[in-house]
């Protein structure tokens, strides 16, 4: 089992929604989503998502249907029905639980939007490592 670096978004208290509205499952280990994620956190309507860290998580914390390394590999929820959502259609579903981000959950909803924005987030997974690392160097975090 990998063993990411404890950030202090890991080291919050742990309170899970008895009922998340949906489970996001996120790379503890790549510094830029750390960070993404401790954003997240931190807004108004946080509290209704349970976030696991799928870099140090338990094999039972993690979607039956899913591997490991594809949750470590491109962004993934979980929905309370167990379905499961991957790439800019679960960015979407966050944002509709994050009062902050509705209105773009809202557009997102526009004819071809979604489309755009899933080509968007895997072009940027192209490019996730250079990324990753340009972070790390600058925050001096690894």
């Amino acid at each position: 089992m990998n063993t990411a670096p404890t950030t202090i978004a890991d080291q919050r208290p742990v309170d899970r929604p008895s009922i998340p509205e949906v489970t996001v499952y996120y790379d503890g280990a790549c510094p830029l989503c750390r960070r993404e994620i401790a954003f997240y956190r931190d807004l108004k309507g946080a509290d209704t998502i349970d976030w696991v860290n799928v870099a140090n998580c338990n094999d039972e914390d993690i979607p039956a249907n899913v591997s490991r390394t594809q949750l470590l590999g491109r962004f993934h929820i979980q929905m309370p029905d167990q379905s499961v959502k991957s790439g800019a259609a679960a960015f979407v579903e966050i944002w509709q639980n994050l009062p902050a981000f509705r209105p773009f959950a809202r557009l997102a909803q526009l004819p071809g939007a979604m489309p755009v924005l899933e080509v968007g987030y895997r072009f940027f997974l192209k490019f996730r490592p250079t990324i990753q690392k340009l972070v790390s160097r600058v925050t001096n975090d690894k």
